[in-house]
């Protein structure tokens, strides 16, 4: 318990320290925000890696799939590289830098405000982001908490309250520049962790040609047919298996807290770096965090719910609690890293989306850009100053709200977050990545791609799932670019020179 303490105390005490240092540029909107769009390929990169793997994948995701699907359940960690990371980078990297930076968006809801010349899409976009961030950011939180019981024996209440004052106060300290530079801290933890923590595991099964021997002797659940794929590279079930490396890689193109990673990176050349950083980084975290999950049948089975079904999320503690101290501590400096570094990402979307969305609107011409007539007030150091004190009171709202949720948790970790990642990426992603590259996208198309989004997300939630979350949300988020090609057919074109304004940034 001693050396857990410690190890805590000297990890919380860096990421304090780092919010302190990081604090003198955070007074201006741009700094607490983006950080100056001036973070370099390496913090950048890890901010990305770190904000997209949280106790969500390794307490729930890896968990609850692990059991489900056995070794094949890393596949979801190989399309994380690949799909979420790699090709994100590659697809949207470069375009969303230039573009944001020349109309002058630092918000998601404000490219579409502004891309789309429509404020209303604005202030729905903001509220939509607002409000399924926070279902995220319970399963964080209950991860998070899961662990940290298991690993100092307090209780999971106790564990929650305490993460999210700490969470908070780094971020209201220093805003994105101290957010990525502890990603960075936490990052490297991951990295290092992850591994050790593979290997202790194996080696209580009698290595991985031994634990791998056990998988493929266990029955399938209710069916023989099956039995023996646990330990197969196709898994028990590759079509719902197909569904979750959909929603967990794909959608991080239409999340509001990953896209803005590029918003800030510092120029293309820091792009191209980055892209190789993040997906290495992505393959060592996620596919060893869901390759792990994988041998979850050959510990003690889950207890069960008063409901009757698994709890998934007692997995992976059960895992690890036989583990040696110092490797729990190691786990436990683990799951912090990755979920702080999550929380801080997901209260500050949350708090700059609503108050620059919402509450401080800027008026801007056709080109993106902000009226000269109102250029002096916008850049005056007072108003700035309210910016920024509106948007670090609104942190303290977030993490309210979501901890309240997160106290009371309404299902397990992985469905809490296939209801924020369906409705966000299956509102956002279509428009926000078609805008980037077609000028034929109109403004009735993306109103259609929220309604899309959300409605199929919230309507599945209301008559009970009859669509598994996770299925729901990988429809939401395929089924967004039809919506959008379809409705812009026969919707109303936005002047195409206004358009060419937009596109202008990529001739440059």
């Amino acid at each position: 318990m001693a050396i857990k303490i410690i190890l805590t105390i000297i990890f919380l005490a860096v990421l304090i320290g780092i919010g302190v240092y990081s604090r003198k540029q955070a007074g201006s909107v741009d700094g607490f925000v983006l950080g100056g769009r001036s973070v370099g390929p390496w913090l950048s990169a890890f901010a990305f890696g770190t904000s997209y793997f949280s106790a969500v994948v390794f307490v729930g995701y890896a968990g609850q799939f692990g059991w489900k699907y056995g070794l094949s359940s890393t596949w979801i960690g190989i399309g994380n590289a690949l799909i979420g990371s790699l090709l994100a980078w590659i697809v949207l990297g470069r375009r969303t830098k230039l573009m944001t930076q020349h109309i002058e968006s630092r918000t998601m809801p404000d490219f579409f405000g502004t891309r789309y010349q429509s404020q209303g899409l604005r202030v729905v976009a903001s509220i939509i982001a607002f409000v399924f961030l926070i279902p995220y950011t319970a399963g964080v939180y209950k991860g998070i908490s899961t662990l940290f019981e298991m690993g100092f024996g307090i209780p999971y209440e106790y564990c929650v309250v305490i993460m999210s004052v700490l969470t908070a106060l780094y971020v209201i300290l220093g805003g994105y520049k101290a957010t990525a530079m502890n990603d960075f801290v936490q990052g490297v933890i991951m990295l290092f962790g992850i591994v050790i923590v593979i290997a202790a595991v194996l080696n209580t099964q009698g290595g991985l040609a031994s634990a791998v021997g056990k998988l493929a002797t266990l029955p399938a659940d209710g069916h023989p047919e099956l039995n023996g794929k646990f330990a197969d590279w196709l898994g028990p079930d590759p079509w719902n298996l197909l569904g979750v490396v959909v929603l967990t890689s794909l959608g991080t193109w239409g999340l509001p807290q990953m896209v803005g990673k590029f918003y800030s990176i510092t120029d293309e050349k820091a792009i191209r770096r980055g892209t190789v950083i993040s997906t290495l980084f992505a393959i060592v975290v996620a596919g060893g965090c869901y390759f792990l999950g994988g041998f979850g049948r050959l510990f003690d089975a889950p207890a069960l719910l008063p409901n009757g079904k698994l709890a998934y999320d007692s997995i992976i503690p059960s895992m690890l609690v036989t583990l040696p101290d110092v490797i729990i501590a190691l786990v436990v400096l683990l799951v912090l890293s990755a979920s702080m570094s999550t929380l801080a990402s997901l209260v500050l979307t949350s708090s700059s989306t609503m108050t620059l969305d919402l509450i401080y609107r800027d008026k801007k011409s056709d080109s993106g850009e902000v009226d000269e007539g109102i250029i002096d007030d916008l850049i005056s150091e007072k108003i700035e100053r309210r910016k920024v004190v509106v948007m670090r009171v609104l942190i303290v709202f977030f993490i309210t709200i979501s901890l309240m949720i997160a106290l009371n948790p309404p299902t397990f970790i992985a469905q809490l977050m296939g209801i924020s990642w369906g409705a966000l990426a299956g509102a956002f992603l279509a428009p926000f990545l078609l805008g980037l590259y077609s000028k034929k996208v109109t403004t009735a198309s993306v109103w259609a791609c929220f309604a899309w989004g959300v409605g199929l997300t919230v309507v599945n939630m209301m008559i009970g799932n009859p669509i598994n979350p996770i299925n729901c949300g990988a429809v939401a988020m395929v089924g967004g670019f039809p919506v959008v090609w379809i409705v812009s057919l026969f919707s109303r074109k936005i002047p195409a020179e206004t358009v060419d304004k937009f596109f202008e940034c990529y001739r440059k």
